[in-house]
């Protein structure tokens, strides 16, 4: 399995929980899945984040290599993702807020049974059109999706604090 990280999965990551400064233990890990190939960025969550500024979008980019998701997406997916799992008549407006969400979803599709998705947006079943968030999305089209602390369970992330400390 394969899981495709949305980007805010990363965005906080760096500024809640691991700081790329502060826990370089989780970027060093992410790095070794990903090129173990069990982690991956598609190339629009890759877009959304490194179009920022500061640490984590040098971070990205510096690390494109092994980030990169290399499954090049079809229209059908993608088409299927946006009327099937948000509405089949978005204004452009309600595109665009979608920034690479439908893009992601998309890669589950084309996917399937290869991937799972991970987001840190939480279901809100009653939000509709293009406020929708991922996890509901990706239920309604079979798509697996997990949130952040589930993938961390799933490839057993761990750090060695005692050996970080120093000596008391």
């Amino acid at each position: 399995m394969r899981y495709l990280l949305d980007a805010n999965v990363l965005i906080d990551a760096d500024r809640d929980y691991y700081p790329l400064g502060r826990v370089p233990e989780f970027w060093d890990w992410l790095l070794d899945v990903a090129a173990q190939g069990r982690v991956k960025v598609p190339v629009e969550t890759f877009s959304e984040v490194t179009n920022g500024r500061g640490k984590l979008a040098e971070w990205v980019r510096e690390h494109k290599a092994v980030l990169l998701e290399p499954t090049e997406l079809e229209v059908e997916p993608v088409r299927r993702a946006v009327e099937d799992g948000y509405a089949p008549d978005l204004s452009d407006d309600e595109l665009e807020s979608l920034k690479a969400d439908p893009f992601l979803i998309a890669y589950g599709l084309a996917l399937a049974g290869e991937v799972t998705v991970v987001t840190t947006e939480h279901s809100k079943p009653t939000k509709q059109r293009a406020n929708r968030h991922i996890p509901d999305v990706c239920n309604d089209l079979n798509v697996p999706c997990i949130d952040t602390f589930q993938l961390l369970r799933r490839l057993d992330f761990r750090t060695d604090w005692r050996r970080a400390r120093p000596n008391m």
